[in-house]
């Protein structure tokens, strides 16, 4: 059984796409590392990408290009200082010369060396091969960006033909959520608790810790940064931030000077139902107005989703308890990453694989089921949480207007997350005797509508709003 940490369902990049952003830039660093491996990267004369389906008809909106470019540079996408992507851009446009991973100065003309092909591959909507040229001979690469920044070769589809195992490092392997419910009611656990001896079963808790203290303060940041831009969205629809306008008329005259400060103000404000649904959907348009700027956000369990766990976990830590900590943060985490990979493993969290249902549904079924357990809900209720939750996504659409993760995208991580709050609610008051649908048959449920959505609706821009509404009209 393949094992899947929650800090591989919750990681930093940068926006605006994991699939078509962090993924393509993860891909060109594996490549470098294969390159490496073999012997080979100092015998590189030349280098060429092409992209295939969904990362060449959406790949501009998407700043693929930028991905790739940042990639074979050498950045890393969890610390490269924002400000400078714009100039690393701008110097290898112009000088049409890259600095491969940092070391090896080799031409490269954007415009030309990375080719957008509007063909798919048959094995994934997110192809990408990269080409290098040593002594005269073509090394091919093809890797695929199956969404929220994983990366794989297509050996992984080879390997179950030839019976090849994963190897499993965890205590209790989790593949379903009756397996997920079984271990809770064995060891008599909540679901935090078992995720987390999971996650101690191949790092130590100080690292554990460490890396849920950097995803917050990360998310926190993000909500911030969010909350405190005005103006326009880069990208050519003239999207207005709204997240600025929304808070100013919320927070009033409140003083705060740091994020952290910002949270404990946000308490003292009022607490009336039109705003606290003001206020999520506040921080969830926050982060991905953030995100739409080629800001850092956290994939959660992508970027085009990211906005919909720090929404909610504020929402708990400013509206349900003051005395929120780092504690109740972890357990947060640690549920919605869990759920989070259950349906990674019976169904998709990409885009360009099963349509809008598999991003900010997951995503509302993580926050659901997350915000369930530190409400007092049983690992059962939990369960049912995230199934209300995608339940009613079943079937959305991805279709971004030009290409962009801006309309309908911004707007749908603060439906989500007004969502996941609701199927929190609901569960909380379900006898689990009472229920009709488990969550491993909403999860197979999902992966079937995925497969039966028309193409044009899964991250292609080439139905539904994209083709309705024209970049002419904005």
């Amino acid at each position: 059984m393949e094992c899947i940490s929650v800090f591989d369902m919750l990681k930093i990049g940068v926006g605006p796409s994991s699939s078509h952003t962090l993924g393509p830039w993860r891909a060109a660093e594996r490549w470098i590392k294969e390159l490496k491996t073999s012997k080979k990267f100092d015998k590189v004369q030349k280098i060429t990408v092409d992209l295939y389906g969904s990362l060449s008809l959406t790949g501009k909106g998407h700043a693929t290009d930028y991905a790739v470019l940042l990639g074979l540079s050498g950045a890393d996408p969890e610390l490269i200082p924002i400000e400078s992507i714009e100039n690393t851009i701008v110097s290898i446009k112009n000088s049409k010369t890259i600095l491969f991973n940092n070391e090896k100065p080799l031409p490269f003309n954007p415009d030309t060396d990375i080719i957008f092909n509007k063909k798919f591959l048959p094995y994934h909507a997110n192809g990408i091969t990269f080409t290098a040229f040593v002594n005269g001979k073509k090394i091919r690469s093809t890797l695929y960006s199956i969404g929220g920044g994983f990366v794989v070769k297509e050996e992984r589809k080879n390997s179950k033909k030839n019976k090849q195992i994963f190897l499993n490092t965890f205590p209790y392997p989790i593949r379903l959520a009756t397996e997920l419910l079984t271990y809770c009611k064995d060891l008599n656990l909540p679901i935090s608790a078992v995720v987390l001896e999971n996650e101690k079963s191949i790092k130590p808790l100080e690292k554990i810790d460490y890396e849920f203290h950097r995803i917050w303060n990360t998310m926190l940041e993000c909500m911030y940064i969010g909350c405190h831009t005005d103006g326009n969205l880069p990208g050519g629809l003239n999207v207005r931030r709204r997240a600025f306008d929304i808070h100013k008329t919320l927070i009033g005259t409140t003083p705060y000077k740091t994020p952290q400060e910002w949270l404990v103000a946000i308490r003292k404000t009022e607490v009336k139902f039109r705003q606290i649904l003001k206020w999520v959907s506040c921080f969830a348009l926050s982060v991905n107005e953030v995100n739409a700027s080629l800001g850092r956000v956290v994939t959660a369990p992508t970027n085009g989703s990211a906005g919909v766990i720090p929404a909610v976990l504020m929402y708990y830590m400013v509206i349900e308890n003051h005395n929120a900590d780092f504690e109740h943060i972890k357990k947060f985490l640690l549920v919605a990453g869990e759920i989070g990979s259950i349906f990674k493993k019976g169904a998709t969290i990409s885009a360009a694989m099963g349509g809008c249902q598999a991003e900010i549904g997951v995503s509302s079924a993580m926050a659901a089921g997350a915000l369930t357990e530190l409400l007092g809900g049983t690992p059962d209720q939990v369960l049912i949480a995230a199934e209300i939750a995608m339940e009613h996504h079943l079937g959305l659409t991805c279709d971004p207007i030009g290409g962009l993760v801006q309309v309908p995208c911004i707007e749908r991580n603060s439906m989500g997350a007004i969502k996941a709050i609701h199927a929190a609610e609901l569960a909380l008051d379900t006898d689990p005797k009472n229920v009709k649908v488990p969550l491993d048959k909403v999860v197979n449920t999902m992966w079937e509508t995925a497969k039966d959505m028309n193409t044009k609706y899964k991250e292609t821009s080439t139905g539904g709003l994209a083709v309705n509404v024209a970049l002419s009209d904005c």
